[in-house]
């Protein structure tokens, strides 16, 4: 049972999670534009996505200078760094050099499965080559964008852009403009809660020498550009209901906004001086991207 829970965190659910829903907010736009679904595609898309996703996550594991050094100490993190769940009396280092390669491995075969079944188009094929691409700059040396401040960005946009895209296009859609009107905020909205969960961790990751985005731009402009990913957001949402995304997907969203301005709020307390209260934070940040992405798929599918 233990070593099923290290293999879990190893894996980043969190992550996958938020893939898998933004793959299906992609496929709610083209199920409310057209009011079907290819379910042959919904699925291969999906697997191919959560399986190149995984493979990066365990070869970035792998290749991580903290698991490297068996003397070191890592620390668990949910959504970037290592996960904590390699080491002595963990998980050895070569599960995660396995599984990756065989998450790669599954993620060819899905490749040509989709090729000779769905007949995908070629913005589609694009598309998948940017996420492989972005991902292996992402998790393998020599680049490893994990560590550079850079991977934040590349993942936010694999995640909160690509993947809906893609999920849309495998539909047999062409591009359409409530996609970008609900991708471009989540991604902003993405960026803004990895800033947040680094928050936790900056002078530790400091002390190790680790260089995420916000140990690049310090805590003190981290907090300003934090705050205004988030309300901008929201803002960004707002002006699609004058730009024509439906008020019936868009006006559930409301909802969130107190989460999201009580998240700017604790930041800003935070900036203060006052005690951080980080588990808090975490939980508050997830909540309003969660919450966001989960009511604009719903919206997308009920209606």
């Amino acid at each position: 049972m233990k070593l099923l829970r290290l293999f879990i965190q190893l894996s980043r659910p969190l992550n996958i999670l938020s893939a898998i829903l933004l793959y299906l907010l992609g496929v709610g736009i083209a199920h409310y534009l057209s009011g079907q679904i290819n379910w042959n595609s919904l699925f291969f898309g999906l697997a191919w996505i959560v399986f190149i996703l995984l493979g990066s996550q365990y070869l970035s594991e792998y290749f991580d200078p903290l698991v490297m050094n068996e003397n070191s100490v890592a620390k668990h993190t949910p959504f970037s760094g290592v996960s904590g769940a390699i080491g002595n009396g963990r998980l050895p280092r070569q599960v995660a050099l396995w599984a990756g390669l065989t998450c790669f491995a599954i993620t060819a075969s899905l490749t040509v499965i989709i090729y000779q079944t769905l007949g995908i188009r070629s913005e589609v094929i694009l598309l998948f080559g940017l996420i492989l691409v972005g991902e292996f700059l992402f998790a393998l040396p020599p680049f490893r964008l994990v560590s550079s401040g850079y991977g934040e960005l590349v993942m936010s946009i694999i995640i909160g852009a690509i993947v809906p895209a893609s999920a849309f296009l495998l539909q047999g859609h062409e591009f359409h403009r409530l996609l970008v009107m609900v991708a471009f905020p989540l991604t902003t909205l993405h960026i803004g809660m990895l800033l947040a969960l680094e928050f936790p961790d900056y002078a530790s990751d400091i002390t190790q020498g680790k260089k995420p985005i916000l140990v690049r731009m310090g805590w003190q402009r981290g907090m300003i550009i934090h705050n205004v990913l988030i309300l901008g957001s929201f803002v960004i949402l707002g002006m699609g209901l004058v730009f024509g995304l439906p008020l019936s997907i868009g006006w559930p969203v409301i909802f969130v906004l107190p989460v999201g301005l009580f998240q700017v709020w604790m930041m800003n307390r935070i900036a203060d001086g006052a005690k951080p209260h980080w588990k808090q934070l975490v939980l508050i940040s997830v909540a309003t991207f969660g919450l966001t992405t989960y009511l604009l798929t719903f919206a997308f599918w009920t209606h």
